[in-house]
């Protein structure tokens, strides 16, 4: 039996036109499963709560969506019994699919999934927030602090907003997001401390990126050389640097290839806290943790097995 978790309306209903045609193969092939579809942020966590409490028998879930769906659903994981992922990417971004090398093509994707050869132990991050409640959020590709959420804010805002509404360009994304965003970015004061040791102090902090996998955004690779199997946090801190060399980082880190840029310092470590002496946007794979001054990110190791 395989559970798919499906968010049509990831990518703009594109995630809907992919269920129809899987949903279709699926029926042709007489492959027992069983579909969960979407209406609302939040419930593909709801449903892989639903699914996995208390069960301590192997499960098979799908996901089909974005990267911030993926996140979702493994937000609501509970690892009881053994837990087998497979993914069809259906999103804006596919930074998962994308560092996997998965197929680009549904059917091919699908196949692998139902005929499985190859399976890998995947790392999973794991951040925690606020000041009166502690709130934990997991997430698969990458977190954020600054503006790179700030990015991430404004495209969940715009899917329901005036220019979503009255100028629908189907490319309209991450970098013109990002330009919008670097016009009205603020830097802040702060600091990292990693693995309870080592604090690096900032004066003009613009944002902090936390890498499980080498991208995101849909292909800027702030963290080329990640591995997602090594129980490692990449840490990406863009400091003390002018808007147009910021431009000029956005525009380099669209290749996987690592070079050393003015105001870009990485740092590995398996967990870190970041404080910010303004709020700054947080994201965790693209989905938003609203205003925040501390977090606390932790790399769990080989946790997540997948289908690849």
């Amino acid at each position: 039996m395989y559970y798919f978790i499906v968010n049509p309306q990831s990518r703009h209903g594109y995630g809907l036109k992919i269920w129809k045609k899987i949903e279709q193969q699926l029926k042709r092939e007489g492959t027992e499963y069983r579909a969960f579809l979407t209406e609302r942020p939040g419930q593909a966590s709801e449903i892989a709560d639903d699914l996995t409490r208390g069960r301590k028998e192997e499960l098979t879930i799908v996901v089909v969506g974005g990267d911030g769906t993926f996140g979702e659903v493994l937000d609501g994981i509970n690892f009881a019994g053994a837990l087998t992922f497979g993914y069809i990417p259906a999103g804006r971004g596919n930074d998962l699919a994308r560092s996997l090398r998965l197929p680009k093509s549904p059917a091919r994707s699908l196949r692998r999934i139902l005929h499985p050869r190859n399976y890998r132990y995947l790392d999973y991050g794991l951040v925690t927030y606020g000041e009166e409640t502690l709130r934990h959020r997991r997430f698969m590709v990458s977190a954020g602090i600054g503006l790179d959420a700030a990015v991430c804010h404004s495209l969940l805002y715009e899917k329901s907003g005036f220019l979503r509404r009255h100028f629908p360009l189907p490319h309209r994304g991450y970098l013109t997001a990002g330009l919008w965003q670097l016009l009205k970015a603020r830097p802040s004061k702060g600091y990292l401390l990693l693995d309870g040791t080592r604090k690096v102090e900032f004066n003009h902090i613009y944002f902090i990126s936390a890498q499980i996998h080498p991208s995101e955004g849909g292909g800027f690779y702030f963290a080329p050389r990640t591995e997602p199997g090594d129980g490692k946090l990449t840490l990406c801190a863009v400091s003390q640097a002018g808007k147009f060399s910021l431009l000029l980082l956005f525009l380099r880190t669209r290749l996987p290839i690592f070079r050393k840029k003015k105001g870009v310092r990485t740092y590995e470590c398996r967990e870190a806290l970041i404080h910010t002496e303004q709020p700054m946007a947080v994201h965790t794979d693209g989905e938003s943790c609203q205003y925040q001054n501390d977090l606390e990110i932790r790399c769990i190791e080989r946790k997540i097995r997948m289908i690849v």
